[in-house]
Formats: structure tokens, sequence, C-alpha cells
């Protein structure tokens, strides 16, 4: 791993480098879109750019890793890098791109820090650098072989169903009606949106669908936007798209996805739009015949913003030994909680596996719960829409 020389001045210069890394990083993405802004408008996300997520995310995952191979020499933090080696793979990142990173990351790191950007610990940083972007491009690389490369298929949209107010799912069929790879439960495609200014921008939306059929489905929450370009795709896909608009989509990809072993008991835990990727968990389940208990937990303002809510509860009932506890900010009907999730009275057996996905605070406040109930760290799986800003420590 990192040469005992490197590991010297990293650790040495850790907390400098810690504390600026916000200003790198905003340095660095003005400098690649000012030389590459191609980039901005066709790869990288313009609201998550606008709302400095993203630059919360690129800097919590430098620090995380650097941080990693100080305090653990012999080892990889290679569930942080699947993780976003899943994201880039489905964006199609490029492993000539790495390069054009490492210069402007690079160039952004001595213009803030300066003289202290001496040689060795420009060369320790390199170092850093290139066994992160080595490992995602060959993590990357073998996810495009086991998907035949990265292509961006024409899908048409077959149906267009109204869940709630604010989110639409959209089913959608290859043009070209060639044999489509199944997904796995959880998993996810990037959507490539052209947009009225031309930009053709590029968003994950978890395949809230049973899998083992030629159908793609997708529910789209509308996002606020604001001033921002938060919420772009969002609004265009309402906008938009109808029966018979075709979207490019990329293979499925994502690594939240059930483990499957029928004997172990599950906890599907969601919040708001995070249902999307339990609804095929649980579709997957009851075709398999899980004989295990399976807890089902959500939590979401009202029962009518409660997206795919009747197939949420039909799966369910699929299982023979499931159990449903739901919380509702307002409205509640009987049989339901009042108020935000609060798992300290939902029982939890022993060996259970959690897989959460909603809000930050949401799966914090569920995975410190599940483990003062005795659920193990490694068994809780979560899956964050956008920058990982649980990563980032925001």
């Amino acid at each position: 791993m990192l040469s005992e020389q490197s590991a010297a001045t990293v650790r040495a210069t850790l907390p400098v480098v810690g504390a600026a890394i916000g200003e790198i990083t905003e340095r660095f993405y003005a400098g690649l879109f000012a030389a590459h802004p191609e980039l901005l408008r066709d790869l990288f996300n313009r609201g998550n750019q606008a709302a400095g997520t993203q630059r919360q995310a690129l800097a919590g995952s430098i620090a995380a890793f650097a941080t990693h191979l100080v305090e653990h020499p012999d080892t990889r933090p290679d569930a942080m890098l699947t993780r976003i080696a899943h994201k880039h793979a489905s964006l199609g990142v490029a492993p000539e791109q790495y390069a054009v990173v490492h210069q402007h990351l690079f160039t952004a790191i001595a213009d803030v820090l300066g003289e202290a950007v001496t040689p060795e610990v420009a060369a320790a940083w390199s170092e850093v650098y290139w066994l992160m972007a080595n490992a995602l491009i060959a993590i990357e690389k073998r996810l495009h072989e086991e998907r035949g490369g990265h292509t961006w298929r024409p899908w048409q949209v077959t149906e267009r169903v109204q869940e709630t107010p604010d989110v639409v799912t959209f089913r959608l069929h290859p043009v070209d009606d060639a044999p489509v790879r199944d997904f796995r439960p959880g998993q996810y495609v990037s959507v490539r949106a052209e947009l009225p200014d031309g930009a053709r921008q590029i968003r994950q939306y978890s395949l809230s669908g049973a899998p083992g059929t030629s159908v793609r489905q997708i529910s789209v929450k509308r996002v606020s936007s604001g001033t921002t370009p938060e919420g772009e795709v969002s609004h265009q896909l309402h906008a938009r798209v109808r029966e018979g608009s075709v979207l490019d989509l990329s293979e499925p990809y994502g690594d939240l996805v059930l483990d499957d072993a029928p004997d172990t008991p599950l906890l599907l835990a969601s919040a708001g739009i995070g249902v999307t990727p339990m609804v095929p968990m649980l579709a997957h389940l009851a075709a398999t015949g899980h004989r295990a208990p399976v807890t089902v937990v959500h939590a979401d303002r009202s029962p009518a913003t409660h997206a795919l809510r009747t197939d949420q509860q039909t799966y369910a009932a699929e299982l023979p030994e499931a159990t449903v506890h739901l919380w509702y900010e307002q409205d509640a009907p009987e049989g339901t909680r009042t108020g935000l999730a609060d798992l300290t009275s939902v029982p939890v057996p022993p060996g259970t596996r959690a897989y959460l996905c909603g809000p930050l605070p949401f799966m914090r406040a569920a995975r410190a719960q599940l483990i003062e109930k005795g659920v193990s760290p490694a068994d809780v799986h979560y899956e964050v829409f956008g920058p990982d800003l649980w990563l980032a420590g925001a």
C-alpha cells in the first residue's frame, strides 16, 4: 500500500490538508470546469455543484482514504471504494479522466497551501491519490466488463403512473427489443436527460420494480429547485416525459443489494423516496420464499406522500414472517404511528442484517438504534441518494 516514507509525510500533514480540504476542493472544481466546461455540462451534477454537496463528498472521501492508509496500512477501504466505483461506472467515467482530475486537484492543493507543499509533500499526497484512483479504475473496469462495457441504451416509456403529488413512476422497455440484463434488488440506473439549454445531465434512480422482467421501472421524486439547478432533471422528467418518450439508461449498478440468505432475519428501513430500493427487495424475498423474519420500517410525511405504499405492503403480506411498522408525521391512520421513526420499540431478531435508505438524519438514528439493539455494525448497510455526505461527516 502506501510507502513508509509517504505514510510518515501524510500522517504529519493530514491535519493541515484536512483543515484546508474544503477550500482545496472548491478551487479544484473551479479550475476543472474552467478548463473542461463539458464536464459540468454533461457529466457532473450541476445541482450538487451549486449546493456544494459534491465538494463536501470529495473532501470526505479523500480525507477518509488517506486516514485509512495511515491508520490501517495493510488494508484498503474497499467498501468505500466500491460504492464510489459503482457510481462512476454508471456515469461512464473514463480512466483517462483521473489524470485530468489529478492535474487540477494538485494545482488547487499548491494554490491553497503554498510553500507548505514541498516536493516531498506533493509526492506523498500524489501517491495517496493514485492508490485511490488506480483502485477505482480497476473496480470500474471489472464492473464494465461484467456488463459488456458502458453504453447508453435508449428505453421507451410504456407507462407513467402518478404515485403521489411529487413522485412519478416510469415503466420503460428497450427500444431495440434486445435481451435485458437482470438487476439485483436495490440497484439503480443512470438516466441521461437532455435539458432545454442543451446540457445532457445524468442522475441515478433506484430500480423500483420487481426484478426478473424486461421492464425497467424508476420512481422519480420532484426535487424543489429554488434558483439553483438542483432538481432540474427531476422537473424535466415530471414536466416533459410521457408515454412514448425515450430516455437513455445505463446498465444497473449499485452495491446496496440483498445477500440471498433465506435463513437470515432482515430489516428494511426507509424514509420518503428511500422506499424505492426496498420495494424490489421485498418483491424478490416474496418471489423466492424467504423464510426468516423480515421487519419493514417506513417513515413519511403522510400516507398521501408515501410512494409505492401499496406495493410495499402487498409484498410484505406475501412473506410468512414479515412485520410492517409505519410512521407518519401527519394524518397517521389506525395501526400506524405519529411522528418520526423510532426503532427503540421495534423487535429486532438476533442476527438481523439491516438495509437503510432515506435522509441522513433518519439513517444515522436508525443505525445507532440498531447497534444499541445488538445488530453488528458490519450488518448495517445503507444507500445515500446523491453525494455520500455520511462519509463527509455532514
